[in-house]
């Protein structure tokens, strides 16, 4: 009669510890850019009727007392491809990064090219006459006022004679 033999399980174990040597989220990563690339080269890089798709940049957005502050990280863009508008509450930034020409085989390009768009509805009224840009190490800053009617104000109290209303 022939015993079972019994396995422990840890052969497989070590055999997968081995393949993930990498870290696993650098592993998702190539595979979301591989699907990307796929979605791409089969669409073309837009939808038909649609022009091309935009991608959003990052961006950090604060709030003072006095307005908004908006910084988006632009790396590789100079101010002349860049195009930013207000109109009303809405803040649009848009322009292209263009893809450099290069030599040789490329083997990895995980940058972002093509059209690019920012847009953000602010949460109040702003002063579009005061709106400034600039430019600097592939950062936009927009500083953009708020109306006056939206800035806090002191209001004094009077006592109720002191109005000349009784």
């Amino acid at each position: 009669m022939s015993m079972p033999v019994r396995r422990t399980g840890n052969e497989g174990a070590m055999e997968r510890r081995r393949g993930w040597a990498r870290s696993p989220l650098a592993e998702f990563d190539d595979l979301l850019n591989q699907m990307g690339g796929l979605l791409e080269s089969t669409v073309g890089g837009g939808l038909p009727g649609m022009g091309l798709v935009a991608w959003t940049p990052s961006a950090d957005v604060s709030e003072s007392d006095e307005g908004y502050h908006l910084q988006i990280e632009l790396p590789g863009v100079s101010r002349n491809e860049v195009d930013v508008e207000v109109s009303g509450q809405e803040l649009a930034v848009s322009g292209e990064i263009r893809e450099r020409e290069r030599k040789g085989v490329v083997r990895r390009s995980t940058r972002r090219t093509g059209h690019f768009e920012y847009r953000m509805r602010l949460p109040g009224e702003v002063n579009t006459e005061g709106v400034k840009a600039s430019m600097s190490e592939g950062v936009l800053s927009i500083d953009i006022p708020k109306a006056e009617t939206t800035k806090p104000r002191h209001i004094e109290i009077t006592e109720a004679g002191e109005s000349g209303g009784g």
